[in-house]
């Protein structure tokens, strides 16, 4: 990689559900920033934490980069979903070597599942109303 390409700012965008995370990550001391509050205080559990960490320690690569995401949408594990896939493009935006690493563990793919919408004629999306046979 040149050196121009290395101190660019890689950004990326990812998504899980309804949540949207768009990742600007630059070289510096890992400082992560999502939207303006720090890490710890907008994840307050340990295993939120990890699920955004997770692609860096794959490519044992933490506190390498700073990251600065805004992320839209959903509920916390949502978002948290929204950020590993985020993070994950933009380590292979990075380096493409990193591909090899991140894909085996399901990084890379977005998580397709959605809420299922509520149909006409019915109370839910696959629930019935009472039948009644007399």
């Amino acid at each position: 990689m040149s050196a121009a390409a290395a101190t660019q700012p890689t950004a990326a965008t990812g998504r899980r559900k309804t949540s949207v995370a768009h990742v600007r990550m630059s070289e510096g001391s890992g400082t992560i920033t999502i939207n303006g509050r720090p890490f710890e205080d907008y994840l307050p559990t340990l295993p939120l934490q990890s699920a955004v960490l997770a692609p860096f320690q794959t490519a044992n690569l933490l506190n390498r980069f700073d990251l600065n995401v805004t992320v839209k949408g959903g509920g916390l594990h949502s978002q948290a979903g929204a950020i590993r896939h985020a993070v994950a493009r933009a380590l292979t935006g990075f380096d493409p070597e990193l591909r090899k690493e991140l894909k085996p563990e399901g990084f890379l793919r977005r998580d397709p599942r959605m809420k299922e919408r509520k149909k006409a004629g019915r109370p839910g999306a696959r629930k019935r109303f009472q039948f009644s046979k007399r």
